[in-house]
């Protein structure tokens, strides 16, 4: 696992951003062989968001050859509703890209079968060959997508009753009107994100950082399901220094020296590959 730490949110967004960008341009993708992308709604992916448009507005990206597939949807919600996840994405990110919104894939959580639905889901990110990246965020909770404390860390898509903490958390997006939140969601599982090739997770603010610090410096733990990227073989967490302020000294210090090393071999590597060497980059797994 990979521990990145900038500053503030935005430098935090911009980072993962310029990571999307260069893994979508290193892959190449064709019609044929699109890059697929996982990813989520909510506050802390939008400085994300925000530098990838203006990567695709400067011309230095483009998601025409690429697929994505969301991480979750309220379950009853209209489509067209202003909270709903499928008009966040479209207002956020979606709307200002050049993707075909054919290529975008979100869950209906008012399918007539709900059950058929989350199934039909995990079969087309199959049938595309599973996820390259899986872009996520965090709950207060640890929750990564809608899997609440407690989920199965072998779970897939499926139905979810959410946790009365997250319920209150996103009461701010209903006019702080609890009874207007749904208490069902769409969510893909733990399982799931964990098939993708690669998992990059951001998380930002003080009121993240008991969560970062239970996925990182404890145990894998179904009661923290962040913590599940113990398990992956390649996963990225970008933080800014707020969210680091429940992490021991010594734990952040570390992280901060391995990415100094890591950014080392990379400049190595590069100097290298203009010399017509190619060489293999170590990982921080």
């Amino acid at each position: 696992m990979r521990l990145i730490i900038r500053d503030n949110a935005a430098h935090v967004g911009e980072y993962i951003a310029n990571y999307i960008a260069k893994r979508i341009n290193d892959f190449a993708p064709t019609p044929e062989k699109p890059f697929v992308l996982g990813l989520p709604t909510g506050s802390s992916p939008i400085p994300t968001y925000k530098h990838l448009i203006k990567l695709v507005k400067e011309g230095k990206l483009s998601f025409k050859n690429v697929v994505t597939f969301n991480m979750d949807e309220y379950v009853g919600l209209p489509e067209d509703h202003p909270e709903s996840y499928h008009t966040f994405m479209f207002r956020e990110f979606f709307s200002h890209v050049d993707i075909p919104p054919s290529q975008v894939n979100i869950l209906n959580g008012n399918a007539k079968n709900l059950i058929e639905e989350c199934k039909s889901y995990e079969e087309k990110i199959k049938k595309y060959g599973g996820i390259e990246l899986f872009l996520g965020g965090i709950g207060e909770d640890g929750h990564i997508a809608f899997n609440e404390p407690g989920s199965s860390l072998a779970s897939r898509t499926r139905i979810k009753t959410l946790a009365y903490d997250t319920i209150l958390a996103n009461a701010r997006f209903f006019n702080n009107d609890i009874a207007a939140v749904p208490r069902m969601a769409l969510t893909v599982g733990v399982a799931t994100v964990l098939e993708s090739r690669e998992v990059v997770v951001v998380v930002t603010g003080q009121r993240k950082a008991l969560a970062l610090s239970k996925a990182i410096e404890e145990g894998v733990n179904h009661l923290w399901t962040l913590s599940a990227l113990q398990l992956h073989p390649w996963a990225l967490i970008v933080v800014d220094e707020d969210a680091t302020a429940e992490l021991h000294v010594k734990t952040v210090k570390y992280f901060k020296s391995i990415e100094r090393v890591q950014d080392e071999v990379e400049a190595m590597h590069d100097a290298l590959k203009k010399q017509g060497v190619d060489e293999p980059v170590g990982s921080m797994e």
